[in-house]
């Protein structure tokens, strides 16, 4: 359940943070890593098989649809993208924040994230996450009788939400940034001053974030179970995670303060010349990260405590360099997007929010089909990407949901 973007927290009216292109087409990228994601769970090498829906543990709700057809390098995807994704994904969220907290005020502020967030959150979770699992329910062995799913769903422990996740915890980080604006109005300013030259000092922002993560992380998470999920209704979030997201969104606050295309964002900036360098520095932590999680799942593995603190921390360092890796791409190499890349980054917001669907179908439609777990995941990314980008340029012409996507 995984993985925001323009339409989130773009200021209106669009200015020079809307229109900066190597973020937008990061935002992009990002949105196409979660369509990709989710579309291969289904053919991961470790999918559990399907059991029966309200069976114990409940692990349908982020594997909708399993097939017996699998492709070994899935696993590795999935693993890496996990590592970094969904932190990326807050941190360019954060980066618009500053910037329309000061155009719109408090009150407008969170007028427009209600709009953008808290009504997707409703229409994600009352419509398209039942939609979305209703290929589990088909193939856990459930009838083909809407009103028999809808009973069981109805007395579910939980709602699953699917992706929508993200947009409830987005939205309680803007609450909770908006009310440290309201009491701390220098907190803001002050991150942006600190913020200033950073693009001479990448290395050292790239230390700082490393280490305040792993704060946020590393004793969280050592008194949790493994990749543990708090739900209450429809409100679920990887636990473990909650204060690293929100540390980087407040890193993306604070680069974003200084104004988009400055300091660390700059296209001119040591982050974008050295591109070559970042991309060096996630392949020692990421084997590092792998290497903990294989000897984690050894027949004689080390002390909880050791893993916890090694694997908290691998996975922190990972996570920070795959996210400045892929940001100094896109700020050494976008200058300027095409008319597929500015449809793709104008509705990518609909695409997150109506993806999942088409994942979970897709991959269902597939089961009797004997192509083999590669082709299959690449044909549902494909055909996922595709039907979401074409629905949300439908429906961004209806006059409500084009003011929201």
């Amino acid at each position: 359940m995984h993985a925001p973007l323009k339409s989130l927290e773009t200021p209106a009216p669009a200015g020079p943070a809307a229109r900066n292109a190597p973020i937008g087409a990061m935002r992009a990228f990002l949105t196409l890593l979660v369509i990709a994601h989710h579309a291969v769970l289904t053919y991961h090498p470790y999918a559990p098989p399907p059991k029966a829906f309200t069976a114990a543990p409940m692990l349908w709700p982020a594997f909708p649809v399993v097939d017996s057809q699998k492709f070994a390098g899935f696993g590795l995807f999935v693993l890496v993208n996990d590592m970094f994704f969904m932190s990326a994904m807050f941190l360019v969220s954060g980066l618009f924040v500053a910037e329309s907290l000061k155009a719109r005020g408090a009150g407008g502020f969170l007028k427009g994230r209600a709009l953008r967030l808290g009504v997707p959150f409703v229409i994600g979770t009352g419509l398209l996450a039942p939609l979305a699992y209703y290929p589990a329910w088909l193939q856990s062995g459930g009838e083909v009788s809407l009103g028999a799913y809808v009973q069981a769903w109805t007395h579910l422990p939980f709602w699953p939400s699917g992706p929508a996740w993200f947009l409830w915890v987005l939205l309680a980080f803007g609450v909770v940034v908006t009310a440290l604006d309201r009491v701390f109005p220098r907190l803001i300013p002050a991150l942006g001053r600190w913020t200033q030259g950073v693009a001479r000092r990448p290395g050292r922002v790239f230390l700082v974030l490393v280490a305040a993560s792993a704060l946020a992380y590393v004793p969280l998470n050592m008194m949790l179970p493994f990749g543990y999920w708090t739900t209450e209704g429809p409100f679920t979030v990887q636990t473990g995670r909650i204060l690293h997201y929100f540390v980087y969104f407040l890193a993306g606050l604070a680069f974003g303060a200084v104004g988009m295309g400055q300091d660390l964002t700059d296209p001119q900036g040591r982050l974008a010349r050295r591109w070559w360098a970042w991309q060096i520095a996630p392949v020692p932590a990421v084997i590092a990260a792998v290497a903990v999680l294989i000897v984690t799942f050894s027949p004689n593995p080390p002390p909880k405590p050791v893993l916890d603190v090694a694997g908290g921390l691998t996975f922190v360092l990972a996570c920070a360099a795959l996210t400045f890796a892929v940001l100094s791409i896109f700020l050494r190499f976008v200058r300027k997007t095409g008319p597929v890349g500015r449809s793709l980054q104008a509705n990518a917001y609909g695409m997150y929010l109506t993806h999942y669907v088409f994942t979970a179908w897709l991959g269902w439609l597939l089961l009797p089909e004997s192509w083999g777990g590669l082709a299959k995941g690449l044909a549902v990314t494909v055909g996922a990407t595709a039907l979401s980008w074409l629905l949300t340029m439908a429906l961004r012409r209806l006059p409500l949901l084009g003011r929201i996507l």
